[in-house]
């Protein structure tokens, strides 16, 4: 029988040291961590960035199909993302955490441990937070501080007419895990010997329930020595992100459907569901790639790079955002993905 702890053996301030106990500071800024009434850091001469995502069980993820080691390593990802899409290095985290009765120590132990296999994994301290009894479920809200140089910090305002804009890796895939985790769910709830079928499909479920933060496509920039003129990642979905960033530099955009890359699973699982691929592609978030624009004089250096596409150029504001489709003809961009 698997072992489990009541939180109330331990209350909250024995559970905090029960999680944090054995955590190891790795960065020369974090002067002091877990363990006082506030972190304590240094960064002299440095550009703080602060990020704050909350995750919220019903909404951001279902525990039906999503293992809480698996949550712990995506609430951390996904702010880890938001830095590095400021052309910023993630430091440190600070880990709030709202618990109802159904959950144990046990329960816990696991979701901490995917969020310090993360932190790991990036070079980021957890210096702090807070825990609280909760009648909703399990909440997560997960505040993470980076530091970047003063000039190398990209915003979403710097869009220039003629810019290129590019994407790292691929688009749509995450959606697809995520249609599929579904579908399975609901074979699950009418049968009792159910095996769920996710055969060839590892890449989806990857990409929906362990996603990366795109640290290798910073360091890619600046060896190549390339600055972005802007800069997201994409969470909520290409269409929404690629407006942001028009709206916030007043420009317009162009992109074109045949330069959008898709994976081939993303490409197969959109058949099987018979969804409009490229709609997917553009709308479907949770990605965590970035979307970034580089001086027209950036081609060349810009193709060189592996896993980085060219997608299409700023416009001016009057011109509009449109997708261009394999016809020639232009569909205007709408952020359909999540609100």
């Amino acid at each position: 029988m698997t072992q489990r702890t009541e939180i109330s053996s331990l209350g909250e301030f024995g559970l905090i040291r029960h999680l944090t106990d054995s955590i190891v500071l790795k960065n020369e800024s974090t002067l002091k961590g877990v363990g006082d009434d506030a972190a304590v850091l240094n960064y002299a001469g440095k550009q703080i960035l602060v990020t704050t995502d909350l995750l919220l069980e019903g909404i951001h993820f279902d525990l039906t199909y999503t293992p809480l080691k698996h949550i712990g390593y995506k609430a951390a990802i996904v702010n880890f993302s938001d830095i590095y899409a400021m052309n910023g290095k993630p430091k440190q985290m600070t880990v709030s955490i709202g618990i109802s009765k159904r959950f144990c120590v046990e329960d816990l132990d696991e979701m901490y441990n995917g969020l310090r296999i993360a932190c790991d994994n990036y070079g980021v301290d957890i210096i702090g937070g807070d825990t609280s009894a909760s009648l909703t479920g399990l909440t997560l809200s997960i505040t993470c501080i980076g530091e970047a140089e003063k000039d190398k910090i990209v915003y979403r305002n710097g869009a220039k007419e003629t810019d290129l804009i590019c994407v790292s890796g691929d688009l749509g895939a995450a959606y697809m895990g995520l249609q599929l985790l579904e579908r399975e769910k609901k074979v699950f709830a009418g049968e009792k010997d159910f095996s769920p079928d996710f055969g060839g499909k590892e890449y989806l479920l990857e990409r929906q329930l362990r996603p990366e933060a795109r640290r290798d496509v910073i360091h890619m920039l600046a060896d190549a020595g390339i600055v972005p003129t802007s800069m997201m990642d994409i969470s909520d979905g290409l269409s929404s992100e690629l407006l942001h960033i028009c709206r916030e530099s007043q420009v317009g955009c162009r992109i074109y459907e045949e330069h959008i890359p898709i994976d081939f699973q993303t490409a197969s699982m959109a058949e099987q569901f018979n969804m409009n691929l490229i709609t997917a592609a553009l709308n479907g978030g949770e990605d965590y790639e970035l979307l970034f624009t580089v001086p027209l004089t950036a081609h060349e250096k810009i193709s060189a790079l592996k896993g980085i596409r060219s997608i299409g150029y700023i416009t001016k504001a009057s011109q509009g955002s449109y997708l261009v489709g394999r016809d020639g003809g232009e569909v205007k961009l709408i952020a359909q993905g999540w609100q």
